[in-house]
C-alpha cells in the first residue's frame, strides 16, 4: 500500500475507556473500530510512515491495519504527501481593479502565492492577454459596468469579482471558461431568489439615501481579499478545492459586522431562444 497519511485537519486521538476516534475535517468525532489491529502501527501508518514489510515498529503483517486504513481513504481522510503547487508562469499576470481597501491586500496575498499582480485598465480589460482579471468594489455595482467583463471567459481569460451591499460583502465565483457563473448570472439569480426583486432592482440601480459611511476595517478588507486570493491560487495551482460547494459554482456572503461567510450555490443562467414569429 502506498505511503499516506492524515488529510489535513483530521486528527486520531485515544480515549480513555473507549479507544480510538477520529476528528474529521469538519469537527466531528468518529469512533475507529480497530477490529483487534495494532493500535501502534495503525498510528503510525495515518501519521504518514511508509509502509514496510517483515517486521518492525510499521511493519504491517496484520490485515487489519490495511483495512482500517483503506476505510480511511475510502471517507476522504487521507491525503497522498505532495508538495503545494507552485503558481505556474503562465498565469502569474494577474490584473486587478477597483477601490484601494481591497485590492492593497489582495495584491500583498497574491504576491506572496507567486503571482504578479498589477493594475488593470476599465477599457480594454484584455490588453497583453492576462491569466486573470479581479474588480473589487467597496460598494455596489452599478448597472453595466461589469458587462464587458462577463465576456472575459470566453477569451480564455479567468474573471475574479467582489463588491459590498451596506453591512454586506458578496464574494463572487471565479469564471475561467465559458459557461461559468458571469456577473450577470450573479444578478439574476439573486433577484430570483427574493420576493424584493423590485427593491433589489432599485438599490442597485440608485440613488440610494444613507446615513452614517460604512468604514471597511482593515480585518473585514483583508478577510474578503484572503478568500479572493484563495480562489484564484487554487484555479492556478490545481489545488484541491475544499467545503460542499465548488468555488465555480459559489456565491459567498460576508456579514461585515462579526466578519461571517455564508456560502450560496449559483448556476449559470442559460440563453433565452427569441420567441418565434408566428406568420398572420
Amino acid at each position: 500500500m502506498p505511503r499516506s497519511q492524515l488529510a489535513p485537519g483530521v486528527e486520531v486521538v485515544a480515549v480513555p475507556g473507549r479507544g480510538l476516534a477520529v476528528r474529521t475535517a469538519d469537527g466531528e468525532f468518529l469512533t475507529v473500530r480497530t477490529g483487534g489491529a495494532d493500535e501502534e502501527s495503525l498510528l503510525g501508518r495515518l501519521a504518514g510512515a511508509p509502509t514496510t514489510a517483515g517486521t518492525g515498529p510499521h511493519a504491517d503483517p496484520d490485515p487489519e491495519v490495511d483495512r482500517i486504513v483503506r476505510a480511511f481513504a475510502s471517507a476522504g481522510h487521507l491525503t497522498d504527501e505532495q508538495p503545494p503547487s507552485a503558481w505556474p508562469t503562465g498565469l502569474r499576470d494577474v490584473r486587478l481593479l477597483g477601490d484601494r481597501e481591497l485590492t492593497e491586500p489582495l495584491a500583498a496575498y497574491l504576491r506572496a502565492a507567486g503571482a504578479e499582480p498589477g493594475p488593470g485598465e476599465p477599457g480594454d480589460l484584455a490588453a497583453g492577454r492576462p491569466a486573470a482579471v479581479v474588480w473589487c468594489l467597496n460598494g455596489p455595482v452599478p448597472d453595466g459596468l461589469w458587462d464587458a467583463a462577463d465576456r472575459l471567459p470566453g477569451q480564455r481569460v479567468a474573471w475574479l469579482r467582489c463588491h459590498r451591499e451596506g453591512l454586506q460583502a458578496y464574494v463572487e465565483p471565479l469564471a475561467a471558461d465559458p459557461g461559468d457563473v458571469t456577473s450577470a448570472h450573479v444578478r439574476a439569480r439573486r433577484l430570483a431568489a427574493t420576493p424584493a426583486h423590485r427593491e433589489l432592482a432599485a438599490y442597485w440601480a440608485g440613488p440610494r439615501t444613507g446615513g452614517a459611511p460604512v468604514e471597511l476595517t482593515p480585518p473585514a478588507a483583508s478577510l474578503v481579499a484572503a478568500l479572493l486570493a484563495d480562489d484564484l491560487t487554487r484555479w492556478a495551482t490545481g489545488a484541491p478545492e475544499r467545503g460542499p460547494l465548488p468555488a465555480r459554482r459559489r456565491l459567498r456572503r460576508v456579514d461585515l459586522r462579526n466578519l461571517t461567510v455564508t456560502e450560496h450555490p449559483v448556476l449559470p443562467v442559460p440563453d433565452v431562444a427569441a420567441a418565434p414569429v408566428t406568420a398572420r
